[in-house]
């Protein structure tokens, strides 16, 4: 049975992820110091106060943003692994999922993201909130990763080729940041997913 608060409750949660949007668009389109609360607000459509209702501070809004990016690219990832190419030790699904991984790393969320932690970089109180987040969210790629990979984490060997690939993903989302750099990631991307599935799934 509905109650009388649930439509209040609604419009609130859509306030809430109008703003957190608007947040990773001003981010990635115009940069750290363009996303302001205000300007996120005029984004979303809602007034600054409503703005800092639901985020009293700038940093309370961008953390936010961060976890919903987070939140956001773990869905797109369960997605992706649904249309994977079977089987799980096939050299077709190890290129799927480098190309992937190199993709979510060229995307608006990975540039919005790169805004944040580059200006963590020199705010403490920031990057206090951020690293803990960036940890996490590490840890949770690194999973999903060897998941599809099909990789044995608790060999030594596998779990740093899945670190290496991830790091090499987020390396080709950077050199893509000024230009476009599709053309030499894709031929890197086919080099290192061919390297990746001989070293974990050497021929028996």
């Amino acid at each position: 049975m509905a109650t009388p608060h649930e439509p209040k409750q609604d419009r609130s949660r859509a306030t809430r992820q109008r703003l957190l949007e608007a947040t990773i668009d001003c981010l990635a389109e115009m940069g750290w110091a363009a996303a302001t609360v205000a300007v996120v607000a005029e984004r979303a459509g809602v007034s600054r106060g409503a703005a800092q209702h639901h985020f009293p501070t700038r940093e309370d809004l961008i953390t936010a943003a961060l976890e919903y990016m987070f939140d956001t690219r773990s869905g797109q990832a369960i997605g992706e692994a649904a249309t994977l190419p079977e089987p799980v030790c096939g050299v077709a699904r190890t290129e799927a999922v480098v190309a992937g991984l190199v993709e979510s790393y060229t995307s608006p969320l990975f540039k919005a993201a790169l805004q944040v932690w580059t200006h963590a970089a020199a705010d403490p109180a920031l990057r206090e909130r951020i690293v803990p987040l960036e940890a996490r969210f590490g840890r949770a790629s690194h999973r999903r990763a060897v998941k599809a990979l099909g990789a044995d984490d608790s060999d030594p060997v596998a779990h740093h080729l899945v670190q290496a690939t991830l790091d090499l993903a987020r390396g080709l989302g950077l050199a893509d940041v000024l230009t476009d750099d599709s053309a030499r990631r894709k031929r890197i991307v086919e080099q290192w997913a061919a390297t990746l599935h001989a070293a974990l799934h050497p021929p028996r």
